[in-house]
């Protein structure tokens, strides 16, 4: 049993509101939304009840919430007694990312530091650039996977690493998902669907910003936040949307992934990966685990 799947149930039943246990800890809702969705995958059955307007426990989610209480409780205990007995006193690498590179890119380093048997204990921080990048500056986290801002602060290093591949989400019944790749032009008179620009100005100025290099304005039918709930529009014909490759992961059912061809000249600049750390912060595992992501660089390019 997964305890952070169980403690995301236990704050999530708590609180009766998905928002506010994503913030309490300090996860993306989408993340919580996920966690949860596998422990009842898991354990075969639907724990809340949610509608438009609320959010309450099913009988099952009511019936072993106090038990996943006292599980989360003992894995803390037990984390707990780990720790203060540790003698070599392992300092764990703090790696935040956002949504994208966490579905894609980490999944990946962590499977290569298990292969390769490397001795790191990494900790992730899933979130926005915007809240990624002054974690790194206040000390709280170590590196960082993000889309550089246009104003990039002078006191962090970026590493530009690649260009991730925007495909098109899209209802498996539309008359465009039965294709191979589908072009920006096919999207002209489609209903899209775009993040906020004030919380993900990269998503957002990569759809609109494809449709003015084709002489083109793209039709906003809808704005969300999170790609999660993007996705889940593109399921109930909400509309379409353009996406990084790696949103794919997410599985949603009822919704086909088309690679985007783009027409020439036309820039996929706003979906740059880069790592990004505190300058003149000397920290050699964070080194050593650049240098790691250097030499399998590409590989998890080309899974992009």
């Amino acid at each position: 049993m997964d305890t952070e799947q169980l403690r995301c149930f236990v704050v999530a039943a708590e609180t009766l509101h998905f928002g506010r246990a994503a913030q309490s800890l300090d996860i993306l809702p989408a993340t919580l939304g996920r966690q949860i969705k596998h422990l009842e995958d898991r354990l075969g059955a639907q724990l809340f009840i949610r509608t438009t307007r609320s959010v309450s426990l099913s009988e099952m989610g009511g019936a072993i919430l106090e038990e996943a209480r006292v599980l989360v409780t003992q894995a803390d205990q037990l984390e707990a007694r780990a720790r203060s007995v540790r003698s070599a006193g392992v300092t764990p690498l703090r790696v935040g990312a956002i949504d994208s590179a966490a579905a894609g890119l980490i999944p990946q380093l962590l499977g290569i530091i298990r292969r390769e048997n490397v001795d790191m204990e990494i900790q992730i921080v899933e979130q926005k650039t915007i809240h990624l990048l002054p974690k790194l500056l206040s000390g709280s986290l170590d590196i960082v996977f993000c889309r550089p801002p246009d104003m990039r602060d002078p006191k962090i290093i970026f590493r530009t690493l690649f260009f991730e591949t925007a495909v098109v989400a899209l209802p498996e019944n539309h008359a465009l998902a039965g294709r191979d790749e589908i072009d920006i032009t096919d999207l002209a008179d489609e209903p899209l669907i775009v993040p906020d620009r004030r919380s993900r100005p990269h998503s957002h100025d990569l759809t609109i910003k494809l449709f003015l290099d084709s002489g083109m304005t793209a039709r906003i039918a809808q704005v969300a936040e999170e790609k999660q709930t993007i996705v889940n529009l593109v399921a109930v014909g909400a509309g379409l949307a353009i996406v990084p490759r790696w949103t794919s992961r997410l599985a949603v059912p009822g919704v086909r992934f088309v690679p985007l061809r783009t027409s020439k000249g036309a820039t996929l600049s706003k979906l740059m990966l880069a790592a990004a750390w505190a300058r003149g912060a000397r920290d050699p595992m964070r080194d050593r685990f650049m240098d790691l992501l250097e030499v399998h660089l590409p590989e998890i390019e080309a899974s992009a």
